[in-house]
């Protein structure tokens, strides 16, 4: 299994409403590799089955999108996320640990 599988992998374990990290998945997968984890987020080729559009920055930014930001907010305000000025609001409750 590749990298960005195992990333993908553990990105579908996030349910709907809730968010993780670049950091948090890199995290689950023993490393620090953050920015691997961003550029496999950008890799995805199924957007629809795999919702990459869960993963955030650690700060709670929104961060980028293949679709576009507007759209990647759009799909987290669909799942009961809610975004202000591009940060996730309640990010703690809405956070998803892998541990």
């Amino acid at each position: 299994m590749t990298f960005n599988d195992k990333c993908y992998q553990l990105l579908s374990q996030i349910p709907q409403g809730k968010v993780s990290t670049y950091k948090e998945i890199a995290s689950a997968l023993n490393t620090k590799a953050y920015q691997a984890v961003g550029n496999a987020m950008a890799k995805n080729p199924n957007l629809i089955f795999i919702p990459c559009h869960r993963i955030v920055k650690s700060n709670g930014s929104i961060g980028k999108y293949a679709l576009g930001v507007n759209k990647k907010i759009s799909l987290l305000k669909n799942e009961g996320v809610l975004v202000r000025e591009g940060k996730i609001l309640d990010f703690e409750n809405c956070f998803y640990s892998f541990k």
